[in-house]
C-alpha cells in the first residue's frame, strides 16, 4: 500500500508504475487503499485499459477482509465494464484451508498471495502499514492513521 499512500491515489500510483517500469513487468494494481474495491478496480482499469494485467484485493479484517462475495462482485463489475482480461489476485490471511473454501465457492481468483503461510513453520503474522508520511497522518482504509504509541518501542527519529 506504500505507493498509493505516498501518491495519494491508486490511479496515480499505477500510472506512475506504468510510466517508469519496463513493459514486460506486469501491471497489477492494489485496489483497496482509499475507496471501495470495485470503484478502485474500475478506475485503474479505465486508466490503463489493456496494459492492466490485474488487480489485487488485500482488504483488512477491519473492513471485512477479502471475501468470496467481494471477489465475485469485482469480477462481475469488471466484466460488465469490458475488462474481462483483468485478472484478480487476493492476499491477506490466505492459507491452504481458505484457498480450498474459495475454490469450493467457485470464486473467480487468478492468484493467491500466501505471505506468512508459505513456510512449514508457524507464521509470525504482522503488517508493516504506513500510518504517517512527512508528519501527516495517513493510512489505508480500515486502519487508523497517525503514529501508534507503544511503550515497548523507542522512537529513533
Amino acid at each position: 500500500h506504500v505507493l498509493p499512500l505516498i501518491m495519494g491515489d491508486a490511479v496515480k500510483a499505477i500510472q506512475s508504475f506504468d510510466r517508469h517500469m519496463p513493459q514486460e513487468v506486469p501491471r497489477v494494481a492494489l485496489v483497496d487503499t482509499f475507496t471501495d474495491e470495485v470503484e478502485e478496480s474500475l478506475s485503474v482499469a479505465q486508466a490503463l485499459r489493456e496494459r492492466l494485467r490485474g488487480v489485487r484485493l488485500d482488504t483488512p479484517e477491519e473492513r471485512g477482509g477479502v471475501t468470496a462475495e467481494l471477489v465475485k462482485e469485482v469480477r462481475a463489475r469488471l466484466d460488465q465494464a469490458g475488462f474481462r482480461h483483468v485478472e484478480i489476485f487476493v492476499s491477506g490471511g490466505f492459507d491452504a484451508g481458505r484457498i480450498r473454501e474459495f475454490t469450493a465457492a467457485e470464486t473467480p481468483v487468478d492468484g493467491y498471495a500466501v505471505g506468512s503461510y508459505i513456510s512449514s513453520t508457524p507464521p509470525n503474522d504482522f503488517t508493516a502499514d504506513i500510518h504517517e508520511i512527512d508528519g501527516r497522518p495517513v493510512a489505508k482504509r480500515g486502519r487508523i492513521p497517525g503514529v501508534t504509541l507503544n511503550p515497548r518501542l523507542d522512537r529513533i527519529m
